[in-house]
């Protein structure tokens, strides 16, 4: 039977420490494979010229670097502002989009292949909610856009797109602490913001990670009545 390989960015830095200790390696071969990754981008173990040939084939037999997202459509505004339609492997699409300003360079991130909350404004939930975004899928958003942005640096995440984050919270909060790592992405916690309907006991568990990351909580109504009509979440 053959066996299914993970792919490297659903690792941690701590998982990925683990995993080379046991593998009789030191935590510094971490730093370095996740500097690759991240920093310089690479998509091929191969790539990895600081690590022994041995190592290599090691990681490349345990996992798997694939290109995650595929672009099928990019939109352009007048303002700068640009959304890419990506499609998964598996033929799911999702929407990532850029927004650029004279200060700062925005990336809005989905975290699920459509949504299953049904907010009347919102276009993610029209054809239903397919699957969650793993860790993988999401920051391979950010990794295809950190290329595309080319000398100008992403310097703000907003988890905004497609899907309810804190309905994916696992994957969601694995891809945060690998943006947030000065060895990962290395975007700043107040610079990485959730967007919610409002899942009121994922907000208190995200309240326990201690990480200062900001969340925005979509209202969308004066008072209970409305936002029942708008948002059937607010009901529970």
């Amino acid at each position: 039977m053959t066996k299914i390989k993970r792919d490297i960015l659903d690792l941690s830095y701590e998982e990925l420490a683990a995993y080379l200790k046991s593998a009789g390696e030191t935590r510094f071969r971490a730093s370095q494979v996740f500097e690759w990754i991240y920093q310089k981008q690479v998509r091929s173990f191969d790539e990895m010229s600081n690590l022994s040939s041995g190592l290599r084939a090691q990681l490349s037999r345990q996992f798997t670097m694939v290109n995650n997202v595929e672009t099928r459509q990019c939109l352009v505004s007048t303002d700068g502002t640009t959304k890419f339609l990506f499609t998964l492997a598996d033929g799911e699409e999702i929407e990532t989009v850029l927004i650029p300003t004279a200060a700062r360079v925005t990336l809005c991130v989905s975290t699920q292949a459509g949504c299953k909350f049904g907010c009347r404004f919102c276009a993610s939930g029209i054809g239903g909610w397919k699957r969650n975004l793993s860790c993988a899928e999401i920051l391979s958003q950010i990794l295809y856009m950190k290329k595309a942005v080319g000398d100008r640096r992403l310097s703000h995440i907003v988890f905004m797109g497609v899907g309810e984050p804190l309905d994916n919270y696992d994957n969601l909060m694995m891809a945060i602490r690998n943006i947030n790592s000065p060895k990962g992405v290395n975007i700043a916690a107040r610079r990485i913001t959730i967007s919610t309907c409002g899942l009121v006991g994922k907000i208190e568990k995200l309240a326990r990670e201690g990480l200062q990351i900001e969340l925005a909580v979509s209202l969308h109504g004066a008072n209970d009545a409305s936002r029942n009509v708008l948002m059937p979440a607010n009901k529970k």
